[in-house]
């Protein structure tokens, strides 16, 4: 393969762990997004611009109860992606890497997702899945950007590819458990991601990944989008309903075009 040697580094780490953390590619980018997150949530929270970024997304949960929390989120995820820029700040802290990973010619999700996680909630847990599990394409990879440092409980666990593959291997006998039942039986397999703000994290959706309850004392802020190549196979999640084309190269769209003449 032609691939440069930092291409090969962060390809094999993705094969051999399932996911690569790096910091973000374009700082300024990340520091729009969370200064638009910063006003929005001033704004729906009626607030006084006087702290600390981190400090005001790290305690959010002393002023949004758990019984508010979806509300507030939906309000916030609502406002965001309504920004013309977002997607196109959300690329560009990842692009180098998801052009190693992934490829030149890319679709993007048509909304990136947020999650809010604040301590010892269980209103907001993921349980343990993979998303080729509900239709997925196992060409796409998931871009999650935190806001915040996640870190212990307070981050995502993801079942690294050799304990995936065996769990695929079983999957028939291990389908009859419950979610739960299923996390302890491969909980002590999992991996605990560390994330901190300013680092960027794309991992392999088609492990199996989820939360659990925040017991750290801080809320976690964290975004995802799934992103893949243009021409590789897709799943339930068609391009033009979920996906877009955002980096299609000129000559494809003119062999795209292209209409053999008729004699």
């Amino acid at each position: 393969m032609f691939l440069t040697e930092s291409e090969q580094q962060i390809s094999a780490e993705y094969q051999c762990q399932g996911y690569i953390i790096r910091p973000v590619a374009d700082l300024s980018a990340l520091l729009w997004i969370r200064e638009q997150f910063i006003c929005l949530i001033q704004d729906a929270l009626e607030l006084i611009p006087d702290e600390q970024p981190d400090v005001l997304l790290n305690t959010i949960h002393e002023r949004v109860s758990s019984a508010n929390l979806n509300a507030f989120r939906l309000k916030i995820i609502r406002g965001i992606n309504s920004l013309d820029n977002f997607r196109s700040m959300y690329f560009r802290v990842a692009q180098p890497y998801l052009e190693t990973l992934v490829g030149n010619e890319l679709s993007m999700q048509l909304r990136v997702n947020l999650s809010i996680q604040l301590p010892g909630d269980d209103s907001s847990l993921l349980p343990i899945h993979a998303d080729t599990w509900s239709g997925d394409s196992p060409f796409e990879v998931v871009v999650w950007l935190p806001l915040v440092d996640c870190y212990g409980r307070k981050a995502m666990y993801l079942l690294p590819p050799e304990p995936a593959a065996q769990l695929n291997q079983e999957f028939a006998q291990r389908a009859v458990a419950s979610s739960e039942e299923l996390y302890q039986a491969i909980s002590h397999q999992v991996q605990w991601l560390k994330v901190k703000y300013g680092e960027v994290l794309i991992f392999n959706q088609s492990l199996p990944h989820g939360n659990r309850v925040n017991t750290e004392p801080e809320t976690r802020w964290s975004m995802n989008c799934r992103f893949k190549g243009v021409f590789t196979p897709y799943g339930d999640k068609k391009i033009g309903e979920f996906f877009e084309p955002i980096t299609l190269r000129a000559v494809s769209q003119a062999g795209m075009r292209y209409h053999l003449p008729k004699l």
